[in-house]
């Protein structure tokens, strides 16, 4: 107890007086325990006073171990330093031996080999002087070995004294195996019966000597072969094109007469195989001569028969000889062109036939073909082109022939074409332009058989000229309009009159243009496949597909025009009725009914033969037409009243309603959703502008701003007009109007074809009025509104209803013939 003093420690043991008694014992016991710690303590010291002696001694003794463990290294280490020295001593002697071993090997093998090459070479010597060339042949090769041996040892004279005299052999060998084949091909082969045999041997030692050996005795022996063929055909009489055939006749011949004898050449050499390339070129050679110094061009019947027997030369070659063989059948490709699809969409049809432009450069022909390996037939070389090629520069005047057949052929189609179809015809189709390319399929099947080279590319031009006039022609049937100076100050064709018959062939023009459009492109994916690589990138028709796309677009744009015109007269009626002075509203007019019947006497057709896209083509055509026709139409009139604008309504309505049945009629509503938005829109100006002829004079400007944001003062005043409105009262409601209407700058106008009509915006963006001075005699802008809203309700009924409907916007007037009837 560290921190208890000895004061709290007895008055802990004796807290009261009453324990005082125990303080003897407690002295007690305390100095028993003081004896015993006391004799602990000396134990102790008694104790480490003995172990340091000890561990002394410990130190010591392991002191003198660790000595006597040094000197019994050092002395370990010693003994093995002189055992290292007794093996080295002993290993050197051994080397010494092993060394000189290997020495004397190698001396005794060389000696030995030196032993037989000269036994060899002097054999050999014997060999070539008595022209045993079968047995020379074998000891060339072992001759051949042993010097391989002594690559090393060439500076030693006598080695290079071996193979001099070596060197010497092969030359005597040479020249006598040069010198006995000399004789092959002048007769004596068949005067000495061993001589083939003999040659045979010889070959053998051609291959046991250097490949140049064999390379030249080949070219020699093709060179002799060929000299007679040169001769012949050099001359006056055969140097004729006509002639070409007795060339590939004579080495075909040559061929097989030698072909016995020339057994004695062994298979890998290659002999006729060779002999044929050199044939060619030299043949290339001569036929490039001829056709050069031609004066006049040649005839084309002779060209074509030389080169159709210099191709079917070419292909004999390559199916001996094998390799560089190319499949001339490519009359699958072309029997493709023109073939019917049905399950093909019309926008896969229209969709214009693109290539990717890009610089690709052609493989080089024959002159690549002459620097490469011909070790092997097809290890490379190409028979095909290797002749025929020289043809190409000259086809010149076959291309010329072909495009004047091909114009005769299309002027003589178009002259004897009905403009008809044969009744249950699926298509549709002119027979002229089915003719037109089966005549084309025809041309290429032949030029194709000839060249798919430069030649080829020359006829696919020819091509897209025959296509392009026959777009032309086509082009020149459609109905032509009225000529003048109208039509040459606007650029339009004016009024194009058009019968039903000539609605039926501009349906046949179209899908002709459409059947040629697609057919192009199937020819040109043809050719582009079967025409040389380098060409491929070059094969397009997109011009000529975009002719005829401009020849359908202009067909529909005509059957447009065509229905236009038929429609004048009922324009001119509509304007002709007394729309001022009507007093009832009863049924549609007489002119509707007009361009009712007009529709369902060519809708019908139309629909019948023209493809699903092209009718709706023309379908937005024509409601982009006649819309804003409609609606400038009625500017036209002279007076309305309100009646007669509430006639006038009724007939929009009517129209709106024929217009929309269209594709109905047509038989064709795939896109009739998209079509009736596109009616609607067109139809809607015509009747907001009755909309707002029928309004009040008081609100008319405001109706106006509301339906027709886009209009015009002038229109506005035209307006006036037609409510029969007095100049000095149309004065004011124009200052007020002009006041108070924001900067219009776009006039109304009817759209050109193929121009929708910009939609009236709702009426919440109409600005509100600015001018106050107007304000209070002009009705509310939200009165204006329920007006017309009243009217688009009325817009959407028909019969009784929807004439009722018509005349909510003046049941508030006291008035007028409307509230005659609502008092009846």
């Amino acid at each position: 107890m560290d921190k208890m003093s000895t004061l709290e420690y007895i008055n802990q043991m004796f807290p009261t007086e009453a324990s005082l008694s125990g303080v003897e014992p407690l002295m007690q016991k305390i100095q028993s325990e003081i004896r015993r710690v006391d004799a602990g303590i000396l134990a102790a010291v008694r104790q480490q006073s003995n172990s340091g002696t000890k561990a002394k001694e410990d130190l010591a003794a392991a002191t003198h171990a660790v000595e006597e463990l040094t000197y019994k290294i050092r002395e370990i280490k010693t003994k093995a330093e002189q055992s290292e020295m007794m093996v080295q001593e002993i290993c050197r002697d051994i080397k010494k031996l092993d060394f000189a071993k290997k020495h004397i090997t190698t001396t005794i093998t060389a000696l030995h080999r030196l032993t037989m090459l000269v036994s060899a070479v002097e054999q050999l010597q014997i060999m070539a002087s008595k022209r045993q060339y079968k047995e020379a042949a074998a000891q060339l090769e072992a001759v051949n070995q042993l010097c391989s041996h002594f690559e090393a040892y060439r500076d030693i004279p006598k080695i290079t004294e071996l193979r001099e005299k070596f060197k010497s052999i092969k030359q005597i060998l040479k020249s006598h195996v040069f010198s006995d084949f000399s004789s092959l091909g002048t007769g004596k082969e068949s005067e000495e019966t061993n001589l083939l045999q003999h040659l045979s041997d010889a070959c053998l030692v051609v291959d046991a000597l250097e490949p140049s050996v064999k390379e030249e005795l080949v070219n020699n022996f093709c060179s002799r072969e060929l000299t007679s063929y040169e001769q012949i055909f050099e001359g006056a009489e055969l140097a004729k094109l006509d002639k070409t055939e007795r060339r590939y006749a004579w080495i075909k011949r040559r061929m097989r007469t030698n072909e016995e004898i020339w057994k004695i050449f062994p298979t890998s050499w290659l002999v006729p195989y060779r002999l044929c390339i050199q044939f060619c070129k030299k043949t290339r050679k001569q036929l490039e001569g001829i056709l050069d110094n031609m004066k006049e061009k040649p005839d084309v019947a002779t060209l074509l028969m030389a080169l159709q027997r210099t191709l079917e030369f070419e292909d004999e070659l390559a199916e001996k000889f094998g390799g560089g063989t190319q499949s001339r059948e490519i009359g699958n490709e072309i029997e493709e062109i023109g073939r019917q699809n049905n399950s093909q969409s019309a926008s896969d049809i229209r969709k214009k036939y693109e290539k990717k432009l890009s610089a690709h450069q052609g493989s080089e022909n024959e002159e690549k073909d002459g620097n490469k390996d011909l070790s092997a037939p097809g290890a490379g070389f190409n028979f095909h082109g290797i002749i025929s090629s020289c043809f190409e520069p000259h086809l010149i005047v076959y291309i010329e022939l072909e495009e004047k057949t091909l114009m005769e052929n299309l002027e003589k189609l178009v002259q004897e074409e009905t403009w008809d179809v044969e009744e249950g015809s699926q298509n549709n189709v002119l027979s002229s332009s089915m003719q037109l390319f089966l005549i084309i399929k025809r041309s290429l099947k032949r030029c194709s058989a000839l060249t798919k080279s430069q030649t080829l590319y020359n006829l696919f031009k020819v091509f897209q000229r025959v296509l392009k006039a026959y777009a032309t022609k086509l082009f020149g049937r459609l109905p032509k309009g009225g000529t003048g100076i109208v039509a040459a100050a606007t650029g339009m064709d004016g009024q194009i009159k058009t019968s039903d018959r000539d609605e039926r062939v501009i349906c046949y023009i179209v899908n002709s243009a459409e059947y040629c459009h697609k057919t192009s492109g199937e020819l040109a994916e043809s050719v582009s496949k079967i025409i040389d690589s380098q060409f491929a990138d070059r094969v397009d028709m997109s011009e000529v597909q975009d002719e005829f796309s401009a020849v359908i677009t202009k067909s529909l744009v005509t059957l447009v025009h065509g229905l236009e015109t038929k429609f004048d007269a009922e324009m001119a009626a509509m304007t002709r009725v007394p729309w001022g002075t009507l007093e009832s509203v009863g049924d549609q007019s007489g002119y509707v009914n007009g361009i009712n019947m007009i529709l369902s006497s060519s809708i019908p057709v139309l629909g019948s033969l023209l493809s699903p896209i092209y009718f709706q083509f023309f379908l937005d055509k024509l409601a982009s037409s006649v819309g804003p026709r409609f609606y400038m139409n009625i500017f036209k009139c002279k007076q309305i009243s309100e009646t007669g604008a509430q006639q006038m309504l009724l007939d929009t309505q009517a129209v709106k309603t024929i217009l929309l049945e269209i594709p109905s009629l047509g038989r064709q509503t795939s896109g009739a959703a998209g079509y009736s938005k596109f009616v609607s829109r067109e139809m809607s100006k015509a009747e907001a502008l009755l909309k707002v002829i029928l309004s009040p004079v008081d609100s008319v400007a405001d109706t106006y701003r509301a339906l027709l944001p886009e209009g015009t003062p002038m229109e506005f005043q035209r307006i006036l007009e037609l409510k029969g409105l007095k100049k000095s009262d149309q004065q004011s409601i124009l200052d007020d109007f002009n006041k108070g209407s924001p900067a219009i700058s776009q006039p109304s106008s009817a759209a050109p074809v193929g121009q929708s009509m910009a939609p009236a915006p709702p009426a919440s963006t109409v600005p509100a009025i600015s001018n106050p001075a107007s304000a209070g005699f002009i009705a509310s802008r939200e009165d204006v509104l329920t007006r017309a809203a009243a009217l688009g309700r009325g817009a959407a009924t028909t019969g009784f209803k929807r004439f009722l409907a018509l005349t909510e916007a003046a049941k508030d007037r006291k008035d007028g013939p409307f509230r005659k009837l609502f008092n009846a």
